[in-house]
C-alpha cells in the first residue's frame, strides 16, 4: 500500500487535524446534519433557550439515591451493587444497570464516566473543523438560542431525572459552554435538529421484519442496519445496555456512551423498536425528541397497540419511521410519525415488512415532500433491494438475516461500488441488529461497520438470577461469524479509499494544494465501480483549469449507479460548466 505522502504536495501551513474527518461531509450525505449539529451546537449553547428553560433542572427529590462507589475489576470490568461495564472480546461495551430514574442515571454515570467523557470530547474538539466561519456559528446561535427553548417541556420527567443523574458524570471541561444537564438534553435530540437545520434524510437506514412463511422456524424475525457515520473514532465504543428500571420493563438498547434514548432495542416483552428517518413538514420549536419516544415504547409497551398510543400522544418534532415488531403480536408494523401527521403501515395478507427512509402507510399518500423523496433519494432502490434479496434468501434465519443486512451489490447484483448509499451495507453503519422477539434472543454486530461478528443475548437470561449468579452476557454458542469481506483486498481498498478521498477533498477546497500525477488514477482504482471517484476526479481538475481530464472524469461520473438524482444534475451541471470553458 502507497504511503499517503506518495501522492499529496501541499503546503504545511493548509494542513491541519480536521484532514482525516472532511470525509463526513463529502463522502455521502448519511449524517451530515446530525454531525452538523452535534459539533455546532457546542458553540452555541451557552445561549440556548429563554431564561426559564436556562434555568430548568428537573425535581428529583422524590428519588433515593446512593452515590455508586465503584469497583474498579480490572481495565475494562467495572461494578457498583449489581450494577456491570465490561468489554466483550469482540471490543463490545455492555452495560447493565437498574434502579429508579435518577439511580439509574447516576449508576450509567459512574460506570460510563471515561466513555461518556471521550465521546464528549470527540464532538467537541472538531467543533472549528466543521462549522469554520465565525458567521454561520452566530446564525447557528440565534437559531438554536430560540429552536430548544421549548424542548423540556416536551420530555418525561422520569427520563429527565435520568438524564440529570447521568449528565452530573459529563465532563467539567465543557461546562463553561453549558451546564451538564442542558447539555445532555440538547444532544438527545442531535438526530432531530439534523433534520431541521438541512430537512434532509438524516440517516440512510434499512431495516425489514418477517415472519411466518418467510421464516425457517415460522417465528417472527427483524433486522436493520443503524447508518449513522460520526467518525470512526465514536463509532469505537459501541454500547449495548441492559436497563431494568423500578417502573415498566427490562429492555436492551443498542447505542453509545451517554446515550439514554433508544435508535434499536428490545424489551423482555419482545417489542422491537428501530428508527428511519423521513421527510416531511417541519415545525418551528423543538419538541420530543424520537428516541426518548422509542425509549418510552421499550418501557412500557407489550404490545404493537400500545406501541401506538404512546407513540401518539408524543408531539415529535422531525419525520421518522418506527419499526415495531411485536412477540405477542407476532406481527410488526411502521410507525410513520411527523409534526403534523400521523400513520401506521400494516401489511395486509403478507408476512414481511420492509423499511427504508420513506412513509407507506395513506396518512402520507399526498406528502408532497415524502412523493419527492421516494422519487429523488436512495429510499426506494433500497427498499427494491429487500424485495430482490428475500426473493433469492428464503427462509429466513439469523446468519442469513445478517448477509442482507451485509449485502453491498446494487439490483441485480450490480456493482455499484463500495460505500454506495444504494446499497443494503453502505459501509458506514454504527451498528446492525437481528431480533428473534418470540425467543428473546438479540444479535449485535461488532466493528468494523456491521461486518464483524454478530454478538447474541438471550433477555430471558439475562434479566434473571441466572445471568447474576454467571455474571456473563452474551450466549456465544449462537454468534454469528463475521463477514469474510473484512479480509479481502477489497476492504482494504476501501479503506485506504476513505483516506484518499479525505485529500482529494482537501485539494479541492484549498488554494494551494496539488495532488501528483499517480494520485488520481491510484484513487480511482481503490474504488473503481463508485461514481464519486469520478466526480471528485473532475472536480479536482476543473479547479487545476485541465477541462479536457474534468470533461472525462464527469463523463465517467455519469455512466455510473449515481446516489440521487440531485447528485446526478450536480454532475451534469459541471459537466455543461466544463463544456463551456472549453469552447
Amino acid at each position: 500500500m502507497k504511503s499517503k505522502h506518495t501522492f499529496v504536495i501541499q503546503s504545511e501551513a493548509k494542513r491541519n487535524d480536521e484532514s482525516n474527518f472532511k470525509i463526513i461531509f463529502s463522502f455521502g450525505r448519511s449524517d451530515r446534519a446530525v454531525i452538523l449539529f452535534f459539533l455546532s451546537l457546542i458553540l452555541n449553547l451557552s445561549s440556548c433557550g429563554t431564561r426559564k428553560s436556562i434555568k430548568h433542572i428537573p425535581d428529583v427529590s422524590q428519588y433515593s439515591l446512593e452515590i455508586p462507589k465503584v469497583n474498579t475489576i480490572n481495565d475494562s470490568t467495572f461494578s457498583f451493587n449489581q450494577n456491570y461495564l465490561t468489554k466483550n472480546k469482540q471490543q463490545l461495551w455492555e452495560l447493565y444497570i437498574k434502579g429508579n430514574s435518577l439511580q439509574l442515571g447516576y449508576n450509567n454515570g459512574a460506570l460510563t464516566q471515561d466513555l461518556m467523557q471521550k465521546q464528549e470530547e470527540i464532538f467537541f474538539s472538531k467543533v472549528e473543523g466543521f462549522v469554520p466561519s465565525k458567521f454561520k456559528q452566530k446564525l447557528l446561535s440565534g437559531f438554536l438560542k430560540w429552536y430548544n427553548r421549548k424542548m423540556y417541556l416536551n420530555v418525561r420527567e422520569d427520563f429527565q431525572a435520568e438524564l440529570y443523574g447521568l449528565s452530573e458524570y459529563s465532563s467539567d471541561k465543557y461546562d463553561f459552554i453549558a451546564p451538564k444537564f442542558r447539555r445532555a438534553m440538547y444532544l438527545h435530540g442531535a438526530h432531530d435538529i439534523g433534520h431541521v437545520m438541512q430537512d434532509l434524510m438524516v440517516v440512510g437506514c434499512t431495516s425489514l421484519a418477517v415472519w411466518n412463511e418467510n421464516t425457517e422456524d415460522g417465528d417472527l424475525l427483524i433486522g436493520r442496519n443503524f447508518d449513522f457515520y460520526v467518525g470512526d473514532e465514536f463509532a469505537k465504543n459501541k454500547l449495548v445496555e441492559f436497563v431494568e428500571s423500578e417502573n415498566g420493563i427490562p429492555y436492551l438498547s443498542v447505542s453509545w456512551p451517554g446515550m439514554i434514548g433508544v435508535v434499536s432495542g428490545m424489551n423482555k416483552e419482545g417489542i422491537t423498536v428501530t428508527i428511519n428517518a423521513g421527510k416531511s413538514k417541519i415545525p418551528l420549536t423543538a419538541k420530543t425528541p424520537i428516541s426518548f419516544v422509542t425509549r418510552e415504547i421499550l418501557q412500557y409497551a407489550t404490545t404493537i397497540d400500545e406501541a401506538i398510543a404512546i407513540a401518539k400522544k408524543r408531539k415529535v418534532f422531525v419525520s421518522e419511521s418506527i419499526l415495531v415488531g411485536s412477540a405477542n403480536d407476532k406481527n410488526a408494523v411502521i410507525i410513520e410519525v411527523s409534526p403534523d401527521n400521523f400513520g401506521v403501515y400494516r401489511v395486509e395478507n403478507s408476512s414481511k415488512v420492509f423499511c427504508t427512509n420513506h412513509f407507506q402507510c395513506e396518512a402520507y399518500k399526498n406528502d408532497k415532500r415524502n412523493q419527492k423523496h421516494i422519487v429523488e433519494s436512495h429510499s426506494e432502490y433500497r427498499y427494491e433491494k429487500l424485495q430482490e434479496l428475500l426473493q433469492e434468501n428464503k427462509k429466513l434465519n439469523p446468519k442469513k438475516m445478517a448477509s442482507i443486512l451485509r449485502d453491498k451489490s446494487g439490483l441485480k447484483g450490480e456493482k455499484i461500488g463500495y460505500g454506495n448509499e444504494k446499497a443494503i451495507n453502505q459501509l458506514l453503519a454504527h451498528h446492525a441488529v437481528i431480533f428473534s422477539p418470540q425467543k428473546k434472543l438479540v444479535w449485535v454486530s461488532s466493528n468494523p461497520y456491521q461486518l464483524g461478528e454478530f454478538v447474541c443475548y438471550d433477555l430471558n437470561e439475562i434479566f434473571s438470577d441466572k445471568r447474576l449468579k454467571s455474571g456473563e452476557f452474551a450466549k456465544s454458542e449462537l454468534n454469528i461469524a463475521k463477514d469474510s469481506f473484512v479480509d479481502s483486498q477489497e476492504f482494504k481498498n476501501y479503506e485506504e479509499f476513505k483516506f484518499a478521498h479525505s485529500e482529494i477533498q482537501n485539494a479541492i477546497d484549498s488554494d494551494s494544494m496539488v495532488l501528483t500525477d499517480d494520485f488520481i488514477p491510484h484513487y480511482q482504482s481503490l474504488n473503481p465501480d463508485f461514481w464519486l471517484v469520478y466526480y471528485q476526479s473532475g472536480k479536482y481538475y476543473f479547479k487545476q483549469k485541465e477541462y479536457s481530464k474534468a470533461k472525462t472524469e464527469f463523463e465517467k461520473a455519469l455512466m455510473k449507479e449515481i446516489t440521487t438524482i440531485p447528485d446526478r444534475e450536480n454532475i451534469e451541471k459541471s459537466l455543461k460548466k466544463t463544456l463551456r470553458k472549453l469552447k
